[in-house]
């Protein structure tokens, strides 16, 4: 049974939700401020994406101790401060007047960043019973799905019309209204205390930053091949390394058990695959639309809102799905469908069929929507309190690597079909992008093995609204 009143609940999710539209709107929105902001600081723009890697290997870094940290000292006080870092770093990114001491803002942003989406999740089990966590992650996810589609035409609207330290600025309301609420109405959940795994933590840490940084650096920085192949070698051994010394730990930082609940082992496996390929769309489809069918960037970037629109009429009807069809048919079903609704983009564009593509879009979104409220929830949902937290962060790392692993698959795959033309003609280019999401398409279609094992549940989910 829960104390707080279903008023409190609600108003503890949009706090979440505040918090998962802040990360992932600022993921997407800083590539288009890129070029202005070198202009601004006087730099070159090929030095300006260590502001983007500066932040990701933050993250990639801090994640594995948020779980152990929100037991420590509660969740409550855990996201306040994400809360605050993160605000606090992005009025630090606005007032930045060196390349230098933009980098500097942007670690302090990641560090609140690291911390917002895996505790706000936690939170989340917390607040509502297992019945209704579904109900609530598709409510407070739904914002971070909209974030990034809607950055890049937000972060055009803003550089062409403003400045790009607005990018920033637009944080500052957001955060100090999430600081105001989470005072006055986050409850303050812990664990009991338990000893800090620093060898793990450091093992954990070097693999995150070492594949991270493989994986968005060959294109962001340009490292040479071998650099590349090293840190991902170097990312791997870390983290075998890491499975090693955990299976020996009395309490390691995440704690191997929880790959016996075949719930959670399914689910982050499939969450795994499934990501790398969802990673690889707002990628491509931007610039397919500027690239392969002439574009501008602001009116590519309205061209994803019919994304959004389809997320946001079918969060409602989750619930319902799920418990018409079951987590099986759902996840496997909707993956099956998303290939065909892939490759329908670059068809549609080759043969001038553009009113099809918004329709597309509005489709992709509903599935996209559907599947990830879905998958999250198979993942988590048969967690105990012992090992929700580091569960949490598990998962989190897990999207981490499997998005930054999608968007360097789908440039490493549009730059071979690239170069197999020699011409530079609307087709060819158009020709490599029907390869490129056939690949993608394909790469869709792998977790689906691993969702097809998914057990039978029967066990109904509630609606937020029906409280006990």
């Amino acid at each position: 049974m829960i104390k707080d009143s279903p008023t409190n609940v609600n108003l503890q999710l949009w706090i979440v939700a505040l918090g998962f539209f802040m990360q992932s709107l600022d993921t997407t929105i800083l590539n288009t401020a890129l070029p202005s902001m070198a202009l601004s600081l006087n730099e070159s723009p090929l030095q300006m994406q260590s502001v983007i890697v500066s932040y990701i290997l933050t993250v990639a870094i801090g994640l594995p101790a948020s779980g152990w940290l929100a037991d420590r000292i509660g969740v409550k006080r855990v996201f306040l401060s994400a809360i605050v870092l993160f605000t606090l770093g992005s009025l630090l990114c606005a007032q930045s007047e060196s390349l230098s001491e933009l980098i500097r803002a942007r670690v302090i942003q990641g560090i609140g960043g690291a911390m917002m989406v895996p505790v706000g999740r936690l939170t989340v089990m917390k607040i509502v019973p297992r019945a209704q966590y579904m109900a609530a992650m598709t409510f407070v996810t739904l914002p971070g799905q909209v974030g990034p589609l809607m950055g890049p035409a937000l972060g055009g609207f803003l550089v062409e019309y403003a400045s790009w330290h607005w990018i920033f600025l637009i944080n500052l309301p957001v955060g100090i209204i999430g600081i105001v609420l989470t005072l006055f109405f986050m409850p303050n959940y812990k664990m009991p205390p338990r000893r800090f795994d620093i060898i793990g933590f450091v093992l954990l840490a070097v693999g995150m930053a070492s594949i991270t940084l493989s994986l968005d650096g060959h294109s962001g920085m340009g490292l040479a091949p071998l650099t590349v192949i090293l840190l991902c070698a170097c990312g791997i051994c870390a983290l075998g390394l890491y499975w090693l010394h955990a299976r020996r730990s009395s309490s390691p930082l995440f704690d191997l058990k929880m790959f016996k609940i075949p719930t959670f082992s399914l689910g982050l496996s499939g969450s795994m695959l499934a990501r790398i390929g969802g990673g690889m769309l707002p990628f491509m489809t931007p610039l397919f639309l500027q690239i392969g069918l002439g574009f501008s960037p602001f009116h590519a970037g309205l061209m994803m809102i019919p994304m959004i629109i389809g997320s946001m009429s079918i969060k409602r009807l989750v619930v319902q799905i799920v418990n018409r069809f079951g987590y099986r048919v759902v996840l496997t079903g909707s993956t099956l469908l998303l290939p065909v609704l892939i490759v329908a983009i670059p068809i549609l564009g080759m043969l001038d069929l553009y009113p099809g593509i918004p329709f597309i879009l509005f489709l992709l979104g509903m599935t996209n929507a559907v599947r990830f409220s879905t998958m999250n929830t198979l993942t988590l949902k048969d967690l105990p309190d012992e090992f929700a937290s580091g569960g949490n962060s598990l998962l989190s790392m897990v999207m981490q690597l499997s998005m930054s692993l999608g968007v360097s698959t789908a440039g490493i795959l549009l730059g071979l079909f690239s170069q197999q033309h020699v011409s530079t003609g609307s087709s060819e280019i158009q020709t490599a992008f029907l390869y490129t999401y056939f690949c993608v398409g394909l790469v869709m279609l792998i977790p689906t093995f691993i969702f097809a094992r998914v057990p039978k549940d029967d066990a109904q989910n509630i609606l937020l609204n029906k409280r006990n």
